[in-house]
C-alpha cells in the first residue's frame, strides 16, 4: 500500500503545471487573477477562464472553484460548455 501511495505522489508531482497569474486593472498588491483568457478542452467539455476584477471571487462550478483555489487564483470568471457533469473531463479541461 505504501508503494502505491508513493507512486501516486510521484505521478501527481510530475503532472503539475505552472499557472501564470496576473492583474486586472491597476497593478496593486499580489497577482490575484489569471494573466489572459485561456481555453481548455477535454472530451466534449470546453472551459474558458476569463480574468476578473479584484474582489469578485471565482465565478463557476464547485470543481472550478476548488481547482483554481488550489492554484492560487482568487478572482476568475469561468464559462463552460459540453457535458460538464463528467467531472473528470471538467477537471482536465481546467
Amino acid at each position: 500500500v505504501a508503494n502505491a501511495i508513493k507512486g501516486g505522489i510521484i505521478a501527481a508531482k510530475l503532472n503539475m503545471i505552472p499557472v501564470r497569474r496576473g492583474y486586472w486593472g491597476a497593478k496593486l498588491g499580489l497577482p490575484h487573477t489569471i494573466a489572459t483568457k485561456v481555453t481548455g478542452k477535454s472530451g466534449s467539455v470546453r472551459v474558458r477562464l476569463i480574468p476578473a476584477p479584484r474582489g469578485s471571487g471565482i465565478v463557476g462550478s464547485p470543481v472550478a472553484k476548488k481547482l483554481l483555489g488550489f492554484a492560487g487564483v482568487a478572482d476568475c470568471f469561468t464559462c463552460s460548455s459540453g457535458h460538464t457533469r463528467t467531472r473528470g473531463n471538467t477537471m482536465k479541461a481546467l
